[in-house]
């Protein structure tokens, strides 16, 4: 064993006290169902046969619901989510017939259907397509019966209303009066989008009419005028906005002798009669069917963190159930209030227990309790030398979270299970990053272009809007050189006290009708895959009033590429069959926005991504690079990212994969440049003004950084030697990458990484860490 002295970084102390640490983790947190404890005998029911870990995942969720009503599944993109949460249904119902109640992503509908016939026997599935007044005249409405014909699924079957499933009628409840009925385990699947989809509404409130009050604002409860907060300031017309309002009474609010009595909500709003009378189904459950069902089961549950109407539903979902799991690949995006919401809506009782309130000051104090904030302090000294400079400070959430957030919440709540853990039955994936030079006379536009946007940069310090729209304007122009006119900039001007316009650039309008270089790299791609007879799905970010995807519509189309182009008229319910109809019609290359594909729909038939355009989104980047990477794919899967080169395409590269390597810490995938990358600059956006101003990073290519991230998750995931030598093999086309191909497996080994070094000076504030204690766990 080393002496204390040879132990001078971290992972020297972890490889050095590897067995130790070992012992004390699973001493402090033991897993309620191990590798040897024995499975259920009902598992071997289910019509698919889940692996090992989903096996693991599955029994975790039951015994979590033996102890509590909440458990969640925080498991990678393609990992079986859908499954491991059917199963865990029908082991825990322990051969007793079921409701279940799933909202789901409205595109994965019919999805989540075909994958319960498939997993669960002598199950029944319910569509709730609304309560019962249709929206459009041909939509369909209530509660409608699908099955599985020749793996489609079809609307056929029992036909009923939520509202006629409340009614008891001659039975005890309304719940046995529907087992007398099924007879048999349901499944009932609602949209995420009509779950919540309520009436309209409109302010109540009424303006006296005689009297003290006339012509003043007043309840129409008490026929008084209207005090709000703790200043009990009075509400006027001009108050009522779009937000919703209300008072309680008996505070005394603006009275002068205010009488003692019980405190009443008096909401000042109404539904609005004259337009669509509606009701959201999930809200009708959870006030008139709060015991009908037994499990609830909440899909892609990230994407309900906020303070909205859809993630209302979910605490409606999670009250109206005996038991509610939620499934996500993502539930920490990077900052620890992300979850409180979610926490909130699952374990109320917990969290006020452990003293947090619902609401702003809620989330606060929760971000400083297991969050990092970071205090700035601006210091502008006045023009003359007699007064005292102004202060400003301000404080702003950084990413971090302590590791008190995952060992008193997540994790007695959930069963975690990543890529690697059944990496065994997936195929190799690879990422590619392409540089392209641009042609000369583009070349000379982008840098007129750029050279004005770096002046008003300079000029205008600080401007959002001017990084907004010009830094915009350099990701899109080399894509689409015409058309874009001139760029204008938003400024406060002191004398006359208005928002100002001003010019940033005048950009020039290139050929239209011929190809760039970038154009005619994505066409040999794409000819390339073909010949090797593999579709492509390509993604673009441009698609709206700068649109790009009909411009590479037409330019493959004339090279005799069969391409179609997926757009928001599509509805999301309607994407997985508006693929399969492309698929039958010979389709061989798909273009669409990545945000229309990146939960829930599987693209197995298109193993090579093309991102001809990434965005600065990381959350989507990731989500939209393993549509094809999936439990079924057969073929290995390249993701092939293309970026003019010195342009600031290649720059947004490259600042997204140092941020991926903040995204494996956060998924305990350590690394120095990740950790490093947590003290930068969160926005994007920002760090790119910043680096065109500064000109630092100039020369560092991205696809040096993509390199780093392949090995970096080459350590963390190990490559497996065999299928490593077998790539080897295939077609030359398929074996020039710029970038280290990564074939992700089973990690052995604890992963590597170092202290965060060359941390700016800034305050920040971390309740119960110290100052040089790793603050990302």
């Amino acid at each position: 064993m080393p002496s204390p002295r040879d132990i001078d970084s971290i992972p020297a102390y972890l490889r050095t006290w590897a067995s130790e640490l070992e012992e004390r983790i699973l001493q402090s947190y033991p897993p309620l169902h191990g590798f040897a404890a024995p499975a259920s005998p009902l598992v071997g029911q289910l019509l698919r046969k889940p692996f090992p870990a989903q096996t693991l995942a599955l029994m975790g969720v039951v015994k979590r619901w033996n102890e509590a009503r909440g458990a969640a599944v925080i498991a990678e993109c393609g990992t079986g989510k859908t499954l491991i949460s059917l199963g865990a249904v029908h082991v825990h119902s322990d051969r007793k017939p079921f409701t279940a109640l799933a909202m789901v992503p409205p595109q994965i509908v019919e999805k989540w259907a075909r994958e319960a016939f498939l997993t669960l026997p002598r199950l029944r599935v319910f569509f709730i397509d609304g309560l019962r007044t249709p929206t459009i005249s041909m939509g369909h409405v209530g509660i409608n019966e699908v099955r599985l014909r020749h793996g489609r699924i079809v609307r056929e079957g029992l036909r009923t209303t939520l509202t006629e499933l409340r009614l008891r009628r001659t039975a005890r409840t309304a719940r046995e009066r529907w087992d007398s009925i099924c007879g048999a385990p349901a499944l009932f699947i609602v949209g995420r989008d009509r779950g919540k989809l309520s009436y309209f509404w409109r302010h109540a409130y009424g303006i006296g009419q005689c009297g003290r009050y006339r012509g003043c604002v007043v309840n129409p409860d008490t026929g008084s005028p209207i005090y709000l907060g703790d200043s009990g300031e009075r509400l006027l017309a001009v108050d009522f906005k779009r937000a919703k309002l209300s008072e309680i009474l008996g505070t005394g609010n603006g009275e002068e002798n205010p009488k003692r009595r019980r405190t009443l909500y008096s909401p000042l709003w109404q539904a609005d009669a004259g337009k669509i009378r509606r009701f959201a189904p999930v809200d009708f459950i959870g006030r008139y069917m709060p015991e009908f069902f037994d499990y609830a089961i909440a899909d892609e549950v990230h994407e309900l963190k906020g303070d909205t109407a859809q993630g209302n539903a979910l605490g409606t979902l999670a009250g109206s159930a005996r038991r509610i799991a939620v499934l996500t690949g993502t539930l920490l995006g990077g900052y620890a209030d992300e979850v409180f919401n979610i926490l909130f809506r699952l374990e109320a009782g917990k969290m006020v227990k452990e003293g947090f309130e619902y609401g702003e000051a809620g989330v606060r104090a929760f971000t400083e309790t297991y969050g990092l904030l970071e205090k700035v302090t601006v210091i502008e000294p006045e023009d003359n030398s007699c007064s005292e400079a102004r202060v400003t400070k301000r404080v702003r959430r950084r990413p971090g979270a302590s590791p008190l957030l995952f060992g008193r919440f997540l994790m007695s709540l959930g069963a975690f299970i990543s890529l690697e853990d059944i990496s065994e039955v997936l195929p190799p994936y690879r990422e590619e990053v392409i540089s392209v030079e641009m042609d000369p006379v583009l070349k000379v536009a982008y840098k007129k272009l750029e050279d004005d946007v770096k002046a008003a940069l300079k000029e205008h310090r600080g401007n959002q809007s001017v990084a907004s729209v010009a830094l915009n304007a350099l990701l899109l122009y080399p894509d689409r050189p015409f058309g874009l006119g001139n760029l204008y900039g938003w400024e406060f001007h002191p004398e006359t006290q208005r928002r100002e316009k001003f010019l940033i650039s005048e950009t020039g309008d290139l050929n239209e009708q011929i190809a760039y270089s970038k154009e005619r790299r994505l066409v040999d791609e794409v000819k390339a895959e073909l010949g090797c007879g593999r579709r492509c799905q390509i993604y673009a970010v441009y698609t709206q009033k700068r649109d790009v995807t009909r411009r590479l519509e037409r330019i493959l189309s004339n090279e005799g590429i069969r391409v179609a182009v997926l757009t928001t008229e599509v509805p999301p319910e309607s994407r997985e069959g508006w693929y399969e109809r492309q698929l039958r019609a010979g389709v061989q290359a798909v273009i669409c926005h990545p945000k229309l594909v990146q939960t829930g729909l599987d693209l197995i038939e298109f193993p090579t991504i093309l991102f001809y355009e990434t965005g600065y989104s990381i959350y989507v980047l990731r989500q939209a690079s393993r549509r094809s990477w999936r439990i079924g794919q057969r073929l290995p899967v390249n993701v092939k990212f293309l970026h003019y080169a010195e342009t600031m395409q290649e720059s947004c590269l490259r600042l997204m994969g140092k941020k991926l390597l903040v995204s494996l810490a956060m998924e305990g995938k350590f690394s120095s440049e990740g950790l490093q990358a947590i003290n930068e600059e969160d926005d994007i956006l920002m760090a790119m003004a910043r680096e065109l101003v500064t000109e630092k990073g100039i020369g560092e290519k991205a696809d040096e950084v993509w390199a780093s991230l392949q090995r970096r998750q080459e350590e963390v995931f190990c490559v497996r030697s065999s299928e490593t030598e077998g790539l080897a093999e295939e077609p030359a086309q398929e074996a020039q990458f710029v970038a280290a191909e990564a074939v992700i497996t089973a990690s052995s080994e604890l992963p590597a990484f170092t202290p965060q070094e060359g941390i700016r000076r800034k305050t920040l504030r971390h309740e119960g860490t110290s100052e040089n204690q790793l603050r990302l766990f």
